[in-house]
């Protein structure tokens, strides 16, 4: 009996440990975006005058344009597929008002420099991936929002004392994703950058000394300094406003409205900031929701 229960107790601890494996095999960055939360599903929606719609509702499938590589905002984990963040949340709870339950969601991950390609192309409904609302991109596509406003920051290694603030960059190099408004800023302003198609790929650079800085929204990268406290810090001064949007069609008017209605009223009812402080609130910056414009 003593050999059978010992033998057991070795399976559980076995099944235990590989359970923990699996989950850090699957996380290969170290994320921690919290907890993936379901939303009510409205029943029987319509939506007169919306072809993107029709179509989502034809195929029985709501395709969400996304980023995979932002701590704690778009995550994905590369074993399970699944994915998290705050703009994983807010891209959910739009899709549950548009009466599509999590099963019938794919998000499609999309880099920066092809989301108005995707948008307008009908390769994705909409698209929630820290996307900055502004005139240039509202001649190609439309948005609704914005759900949420950042600003731009600094990136920089943990003893890095040079780098104070954008003023300070010139002559270093500072990393960026292709086609963000991040690195238009500083290339018009500050210098000399250098470019990828992703984020991560600048904060490996950076951890490796290969550049000075990583430029974005600091919410972007609040996500990866709480990824590496003792490599990476925020300089902590915002010199920008970037108004977070969901991107859609140019035309599709009916469906802009339907998603802010969505986002308005999952920030009345509480769910906006129980998502905020389950990713983004883990840094420690409070946020409010901004006020929505609708057009």
């Amino acid at each position: 009996m003593r050999t059978r229960r010992t033998a057991a107790a070795v399976l559980a601890v076995l099944a235990l440990t590989a359970v923990a494996a699996c989950g850090k095999d699957g996380s290969p960055d170290g994320d921690s975006s919290g907890p993936s939360t379901s939303y009510e599903v409205k029943k029987d929606v319509s939506i007169t005058g919306s072809p993107t719609f029709d179509a989502a509702k034809k195929r029985g499938k709501l395709i969400i344009g996304a980023k995979a590589d932002q701590p704690n905002l778009g995550f994905e984990d590369v074993a399970s597929g699944t994915r998290s963040g705050f703009d994983i949340e807010i891209a959910k709870m739009v899709a549950a008002d548009l009466g599509f339950s999590d099963k019938q969601v794919v998000f499609k991950t999309i880099p920066s420099t092809n989301r108005e390609t995707a948008i307008s192309g009908g390769e994705v409904d909409y698209y929630v991936g820290t996307y900055t609302i502004n005139d240039d991109r509202k001649k190609q596509i439309s948005f609704a929002g914005p759900y949420f406003v950042a600003g731009q920051d600094l990136l920089v290694a943990k003893d890095n004392t040079a780098i104070t603030g954008p003023e300070a960059v010139k002559g270093k190099q500072v990393c960026s994703a292709t086609g963000s408004t991040s690195i238009k800023r500083i290339e018009e302003q500050y210098g000399a950058t250098t470019a990828f198609d992703t984020y991560s790929q600048c904060v490996d650079k950076l951890l490796d000394g290969s550049v000075d800085a990583v430029t974005t929204d600091d919410a972007i990268l609040k996500g990866y300094a709480a990824k590496y406290p003792d490599k990476l810090k925020v300089v902590g001064k915002p010199f920008s406003e970037e108004p977070y949007g969901i991107g859609l069609n140019k035309d599709d008017k009916a469906l802009r409205d339907a998603i802010n209605n969505a986002i308005e009223a999952h920030e009345k009812n509480g769910d906006w900031k129980k998502a905020y402080d389950a990713t983004l609130g883990k840094s420690g910056a409070n946020a409010t929701p901004p006020q929505l414009v609708r057009y």
